[in-house]
């Protein structure tokens, strides 16, 4: 069934949506034009690198027919067609054009949502990144310094299921891990209590574009801000100067705080990868 919005109601949907993007892009937009950096949320913009301007964009989403839009520039985005006066999103010609891509991120989608989530590993993917190495990623202090920094990493075994964690492990925290990943393999490694894999769910909102009702890019992208801070958190860097306490995974305490919060973002993560995994599988369907 498709739902035909009246100008009015999509106009207000449009509206509401750019208000909404430019809040949670402010800070990221205030110091891109003054060339300052932050270390905790400028990752989703460097590391996804999706510029503010792609989450203002807003898409109704597949069987939503937008009424007199054929005079407005939405006419012509990439992904939409033209339906005598009104705009609808071209659900089979993106499945179509895009359908290797769609496939993989199906694949992935299904894979971790198969899987129980693992909730032991924490977040040691950011310790094993600077396990035994001077430079760092970040130009942050480590909070313990280098030498406790290792030996908690020593103290623990690793556990890690994301590759994209993983890759940026350093050589001798490598063979550390309790099993090794790999690109090919990263559907059969995957699973919901990953922070990484939760918050891939915003790459997966962004690359399926237009299918992607506005409401849902954006419930992605604040769960992968709030996943960030924790992931941080818990890294071994000082961040007091930048007002973040830290999660001391080293401790009991700290691990169980760890878990509680990767637990709640797991919870968070599984309706929004039911609807990605449901727009996917509509979207092939139509094409076929």
């Amino acid at each position: 069934m498709v739902e035909a919005a009246e100008p009015a109601l999509w106009r207000e949907r449009e509206r509401l949506h750019a208000e909404r993007a430019d809040l949670l892009t402010a800070g990221r937009r205030e110091r891109a034009a003054r060339g300052l950096t932050h270390p905790v949320d400028d990752f989703l913009y460097t590391y996804y690198s999706y510029k503010p301007s792609v989450l203002r964009r807003w898409h109704p989403g597949g069987g939503v027919r937008l009424v007199d839009a054929a005079a407005t520039a939405r006419a012509h985005w990439r992904g939409y067609r033209l339906d005598g006066d009104d705009v609808v999103v071209d659900v089979a010609g993106f499945a179509g054009e895009k359908e290797l891509m769609l496939r993989g991120i199906a694949g992935i989608l299904r894979a971790t949502e198969s899987r129980r989530a693992q909730f032991g590993c924490f977040g040691l993917h950011e310790w094993a990144m600077v396990y035994r190495q001077g430079a760092h990623r970040h130009p942050v202090p480590l909070r313990l310094g280098q030498d406790e920094t290792d030996a908690v990493v020593d103290a623990h075994a690793l556990g890690c299921t994301h590759f994209d964690a993983f890759r940026f492990f350093t050589p001798d925290a490598v063979p550390r891990n309790r099993a090794p990943l790999s690109r090919e393999a990263q559907a059969a490694s995957e699973q919901p209590g990953c922070l990484h894999a939760n918050m891939d769910l915003y790459k997966w909102a962004v690359k399926l574009g237009p299918l992607v009702p506005g409401d849902v890019l954006l419930d992605a992208f604040e769960l992968a801000r709030d996943i960030r801070t924790l992931d941080m958190r818990a890294s071994p860097y000082d961040l007091a100067d930048w007002g973040y306490a830290p999660v001391a995974i080293e401790t009991a305490d700290g691990k169980a705080e760890y878990v509680a919060q990767q637990r709640g973002f797991a919870e968070r993560a599984a309706p929004l990868r039911a609807t990605l995994r449901a727009i996917v599988s509509g979207a092939l369907s139509a094409a076929r």
